[in-house]
């Protein structure tokens, strides 16, 4: 039995979205639901692989199932590709599994030649309809499938609106079109070298080679990096039959949402264009009309459509994100997806959807994107200030949020200014895919067309990243790098900030102000605390953030880095005194002096915590980090220490290290200067000791964490000082105070003998960033380097410092669990990496028994909710 690459939209349903990708699911699932889908059929996303596996060639077995399928479709449709009397005109879209806004390539129109164009004209009595169909297509079809820049074609048409002193692509005539799209073919011949195609499967087979071939462009693979999508998936290509929007004044096209995608509230929310193809509203081309104006056009199709949505939306109990076409009156719906939507739609639609009935909590905590989360947690206008300053100008607000910055006009300049520390706005006048990575360096988006369904405002609604859309009153010169708004002139460079939720746009900085949890994310939030297994912890070396941190819901910190308190000016110059020190007692003394500011910092994060556990890692970077580069701060510590600048230079020399990362640091700094150790022990027992007094209910357990630990040897050798030293201070102060003392398994080797250590330790924590370090052999700094070139060579699908890689460095965390727990069953393992914020991190955590996460303190409300997703997701196993 030979595989079966191709499916009819009558032989699939929505359960089969990883063969027939998400739109293809999506497609069977209409027909079946019995609604006005124009038909075809679905090339499958093993179809997709297997075209990568044959050297990205479509093999015969495959194309002679396609052939199959466009004599199954001509029968359905009773009409014929290429035919001169009833025509067969096809759409060609791709689909993978999860939804991919813009990122990968459509080819409408798909059918069409000379002959077959006369015969449309002739049959709708409507040659510009006819005429125009023909340029679109070879303009869509140069530019994916033969990859002739669009702009060529789009310069072509600006030429000849200026030449009949026209505005809008709707007042060239059927004639103008005609010519039109032979400048076209003349431009495909000189950019190609052949003739532009006229044989219908030799065209089709050239866009399903396209669409697979979108699967690996640049911008489909940063998108998937960033939301997880595998590139062993592959897409789906939907080939469907064409129901055209732009045969005259009583056909139309729109996109539209069961429920408003940006506030999530419960109403139909879209945009219509009359005489015009489906394109036009999602590129953003022409800045269309609100729904509900369709109803005046088109009031039957306006009452199925009505009816359709609610059939959806019960149907798929989401919110329902439909692209459709009216031709001649008539509806047909052309996809359905649960809708993109921002992190406040998303809260308030799963809560609404659980008090309308339609999901149960846990489906609601389910159905919300943990990643998403953060745009709720990022600052907005200062209301005040919002108040003062008065709008320059409005488009539409398209995904919510408050950013300012300077202006930039290019996605590349965007990159490069970000990098540069500069927070950017980036002004386009309509975004395309391709400024994806402009996107995500930017503060915010700002177009001059383009709806509320454009691409701009779709992708930056998926990334959480402020944009309006749609501002016309913006005269845009993208070439000089300018652009005119309310009568004054703005560069590159001036900065302006604009407000996501409203559209308004002002000139200058306006402040912002942190976000606020209530509502609907605090109910949400407390149903993902009601379902969790898992602690969330936070990183934390700050009274500030730890006070962050329990606002947004941690239960203790899984990490502080004591490091991070010797940098302040009035404990650094004593910190560097005791790196300088000739003796033991030199060094003590230099402690001393610092010890009081350790014990303060401590006492301030126990009261923040307020009795939560807390785990302080003891000193963990090399000295020479510690030590001054200043001629004038070199001058200052030789004076300070008695000594000469030439010997205080001599011992900062002797500090470099040739990798510092695998050197003199941790608790190899213990070892050497057990003293280190001895002052940082006295500073959390008293610290504990003095809190305590002061709030007896608490139960405060100080977990004292030393780190990079390779072989029990050390760990025993460094616990004996912190033992001693502790045990000394509770007794001197008849205080009755427990502690723990663990370890930090960030080197592979403490990981393969967990066992040894187990006995030796009361907790284990995974230092996830030090730990995949080692285990990939390299360092985070100097990993951006070569990973983009082992992201285009498919080695590595994400950079393994974001995202955990569970089949090596989860496979050491395996392995110190499974020997770490017989030896010692009361030992607990968390893990304070920065991947305990990443929800697919959270998950394998999750799955392989951790007691905690811990992640910085923004990051705690996506691991709580990833948490709850992983606990009822094992529960449903």
């Amino acid at each position: 039995m030979a595989r079966k690459w191709v499916y009819l939209f009558s032989e699939g349903n929505a359960s089969m979205r990883e063969l027939l990708g998400g739109k293809g699911a999506n497609l069977a699932e209409m027909t079946s639901l019995g609604l006005p889908v124009p038909q075809g059929f679905t090339i499958t996303t093993e179809a997709c692989t297997q075209y990568y596996e044959d050297g990205r060639e479509i093999n015969e077995e495959i194309q002679a199932q396609i052939n199959e399928y466009i004599v199954k479709m001509e029968e359905i449709t009773g009409k014929k590709f290429g035919d001169s009397e009833n025509p067969l005109l096809v759409s060609v879209r791709s689909g993978a599994r999860a939804s991919m806004p813009g990122m990968m390539d459509t080819i409408l129109n798909l059918g069409l030649n000379e002959t077959v164009v006369e015969t449309i004209a002739k049959q709708s009595g409507n040659p510009r309809w006819a005429w125009d169909c023909y340029r679109r297509f070879i303009q869509m079809y140069s530019d994916v499938v033969m990859e002739v820049g669009k702009k060529y074609f789009e310069e072509l048409i600006d030429k000849m609106k200026a030449d009949r002193g026209v505005k809008q692509d709707v007042d060239l005539t059927a004639d103008d079109l005609k010519e039109l799209a032979n400048q076209f073919k003349d431009e495909y011949k000189e950019k190609i070298g052949a003739d532009f195609p006229d044989e219908p499967k030799e065209q089709l087979m050239g866009a399903i080679k396209a669409v697979f071939r979108s699967w690996d462009n640049p911008r489909a693979n940063v998108y998937r990096r960033d939301n997880d999508i595998p590139y062993s998936w592959g897409t789906a290509v939907n080939v469907q039959s064409m129901a055209f929007g732009n045969m005259g004044d009583d056909c139309g096209t729109g996109v539209a949402f069961t429920r408003d995608p940006a506030t999530g509230e419960n109403g139909l929310f879209g945009e219509f264009l009359t005489n015009a193809q489906g394109e036009d509203v999602v590129a953003g081309v022409r800045t269309p009309m609100h729904i509900s104006e369709m109803e005046d056009k088109f009031p039957e199709a306006f009452v199925e459509f009505k009816k359709v949505c609610e059939t959806l939306e019960n149907h798929y109990r989401d919110m329902q994100d439909m692209e459709f076409t009216v031709e001649h009156g008539k509806l047909y719906m052309l996809q359905t997806r649960n809708g993109k939507r921002t992190a406040q739609a998303a809260l308030k639609i799963a809560c609404d959807l659980v008090d309308e009935g339609m999901r149960t909590e846990e489906e609601a905590v389910a159905m919300i994107d943990p990643r998403n989360l953060d745009t709720l947690l990022h600052p907005q206008f200062d209301a005040a200030a919002l108040k003062a300053a008065t709008p320059m100008g409005k488009g539409l607000g398209a995904s919510p949020g408050a950013a300012c910055g300077k202006i930039v006009f290019t996605a590349d300049d965007a990159v490069e200014w970000a990098a540069k520390g500069e927070k950017v706005v980036l002004v386009r006048l309509e975004t395309s895919p391709e400024d994806i990575t402009g996107m995500k360096s930017a503060q915010g988006i700002l177009t001059v067309r383009g709806g509320m369904t454009s691409h701009a405002a779709v992708v930056a609604r998926g990334m959480g990243t402020c944009c309006v859309s749609g501002c016309g009153d913006i005269a845009m010169d993208e070439e000089n790098k300018k652009f005119t708004l309310a009568g004054k002139e703005f560069h590159e460079g001036d900065a302006i900030s604009i407000d996501g939720t409203t559209g308004n746009i002002y000139d200058g900085i306006i402040p912002t102000v942190d976000a606020q949890i209530a509502g609907e994310f605090g109910r949400i939030m407390a149903w993902a605390d009601k379902y969790r297994t898992m602690k969330v912890r936070t990183n934390a070396d700050t009274p500030a953030d730890a006070k962050k941190a329990r606002e947004l819901g941690a239960e203790g910190i899984g990490l502080c880095r004591t490091e991070h308190m010797f940098f302040e000016e009035d404990r650094i110059a004593a910190f560097r005194e005791m790196i300088c020190a000739d003796t033991v007692e030199e060094r003590e003394a230099a402690l001393e002096k610092i010890l009081p500011y350790q014990q303060g910092d401590f006492e301030a994060l126990y009261e923040a915590l307020e009795g939560n556990p807390v785990t302080i890692r003891f000193l963990d970077p090399p000295l020479h980090e510690f030590v001054p580069t200043e001629e004038e701060d070199i001058k200052k510590l030789a004076e300070a220490q008695g000594k000469t600048v030439e010997e205080i230079k001599t011992i900062i020399d002797s500090l470099h290290e040739f990798n510092p990362m695998m050197g003199h640091r941790g608790c190899r700094l213990a070892v050497t200067y057990p003293e280190i150790a001895k002052m940082q022990t006295k500073a959390v027992i008293r610290a504990a000791i003095n809190v305590k007094k002061a709030h007896p209910d608490w139960d405060l357990v100080p977990e004292i964490m030393i780190p990079l630990i390779g072989d029990v040897k050390e760990l025993k050798y460094v616990k004996k000082f912190v033992v001693e030293t502790a045990d000394a201070e509770i007794a001197a102060a008849g205080a009755d105070l427990k502690y723990e003392v663990g370890t930090m398994i960030e080197i592979p080797r403490a990981a393969l003998t967990a066992d040894e250590i187990a006995e030796e330790a009361d907790f284990f924590c995974f230092g996830t960033n030090d730990l995949t370090q080692m285990a990939f052999g390299f360092s985070r700094d100097d990993a951006g380097k070569f990973l983009d070139a082992y992201y285009d060579a498919k080695i590595y699908e994400n950079d393994p410092f974001a995202k955990l890689d569970q089949n090596g460095v989860g496979k050491l965390m395996e392995t110190a669990i499974k020997l770490g727990k017989p030896v010692n069953p009361k030992l607990h393992i968390g893990i304070c990496g920065e991947h305990g914020g990443d929800p697919s991190s959270v998950e394998f955590c999750n799955k392989i028994g951790l007691d905690y996460v811990s992640c910085s303190p923004f990051r705690v409300p996506i691991a709580r909710l990833a948490a709850a997703q992983a606990a009822i997701a094992q529960k449903n196993a």
